[in-house]
């Protein structure tokens, strides 16, 4: 896989902010690590030889208080193994999704003062990411579709 994705695009994060904000958005986590955390220069975790998977633990720890304070929770949470169905080199090491009240609950928390300086360790720990916001469906009498 060649191109990162650490970051929303702005053209992203804009058609983001069109979504509805009075009904619950569910978003798809998919996270591969960097072997060793990349923090920038000068950063007090710098020069700590921490692992990806070390440095989002940080991030989570330290997110967790604000994402908590605006509603959010963990639906679910997994290892992925294999991809069965896709390009061979799309693995990943961490999938989840995240449920968020409405997409401003979501827009709240990543510009809070606080989660700002916990995104470093995010942004230090991921080599991609996907990231899948999804919104309310009614379910199907007729299987999955």
């Amino acid at each position: 896989m060649a191109e990162a994705f650490i970051d929303p695009a702005r053209e992203a994060f804009d058609a983001f902010k069109d979504l509805p904000r009075d009904e619950p958005v569910e978003m798809l986590n998919l996270l591969r690590f960097n072997s060793q955390a990349a923090y920038p220069p000068g950063h007090e975790c710098a020069g700590r030889s921490l692992s990806g998977a070390q440095a989002y633990k940080l991030y989570s720890q330290a997110s967790a208080p604000v994402f908590a304070r605006l509603g959010g929770t963990i639906v679910w949470s997994a290892r992925p193994q294999l991809v069965l169905i896709g390009p061979a080199d799309e693995l990943w090491d961490m999938a989840f999704v995240a449920r968020y009240p409405n997409a401003g609950a979501f827009l709240a928390m990543v510009t809070d003062e606080e989660y700002r300086r916990a995104v470093t360790h995010r942004q230090a720990a991921v080599a991609t990411s996907r990231l899948i916001p999804t919104g309310p469906r009614a379910p199907s009498k007729d299987g999955f579709g």
